[in-house]
């Protein structure tokens, strides 16, 4: 791997994403809970801004096609785990967070090391997934801030979102994984008609 994709600037704010994570989990531990969500909504909007720098400054290297997706799952995944540790997010949502996301991988590794499949863009339900899941960890914390009724209503609607699109997202995961390898172990098709 090049090291110049390291130094792209959407790769650096890929990076320094994954950087703002463990000054989240000290603000949430110490319950700072406006600095904790100050920082995640600024990780949130690099998250958004590195795809747009990569489109516009045309950098985008597979690096990055690596890097963002791990980034966003390792602040999500603690997100959820710190906020549940806190007793601000039922276990049951962290739980099948996890179980989905170790479950995609080791599919990942199998299907890469097995038949060489390396395509996992996310699809449509779990790219809802990514988003029920943003939404419910800035509206658990805003809720810490503002105790208003309709923070606490959005704050159960998203987890409930999270938790539906958890399970559909993982489903069509293990279909699309068994089409493609049914694609892989279909034979080519043979000719038809005569040569002339």
């Amino acid at each position: 791997m090049k090291l110049s994709q390291l130094l792209t600037a959407p790769n650096q704010l890929t990076l320094l994403r994954m950087m703002f994570l463990p000054f989240i989990v000290i603000h949430l531990v110490n319950r700072h809970y406006s600095w904790a969500l100050t920082l995640f909504v600024l990780a949130g909007l690099s998250d958004g801004l590195d795809g747009l720098l990569a489109r516009t400054l045309k950098q985008q290297t597979l690096l990055g096609q690596y890097l963002d997706p791990i980034a966003d799952k390792l602040l999500l995944s603690t997100m959820f785990l710190v906020l549940s540790i806190l007793h601000k997010i039922p276990w049951k949502f962290t739980v099948l967070v996890f179980s989905r996301d170790i479950t995609i991988l080791f599919a990942s590794a199998v299907l890469y090391a097995i038949a060489g499949l390396r395509d996992f863009r996310p699809s449509i339900f779990g790219k809802a997934n990514t988003f029920a899941q943003v939404a419910a960890v800035f509206f658990v914390i805003l809720l810490e801030v503002n105790h208003s009724r309709w923070v606490w209503i959005s704050r159960l609607t998203f987890l409930r979102a999270t938790f539906a699109f958890t399970i559909i997202s993982a489903l069509h995961y293990v279909l699309l994984v068994g089409h493609r390898l049914r694609a892989l172990n279909q034979p080519p098709a043979a000719p038809t008609g005569d040569r002339i």
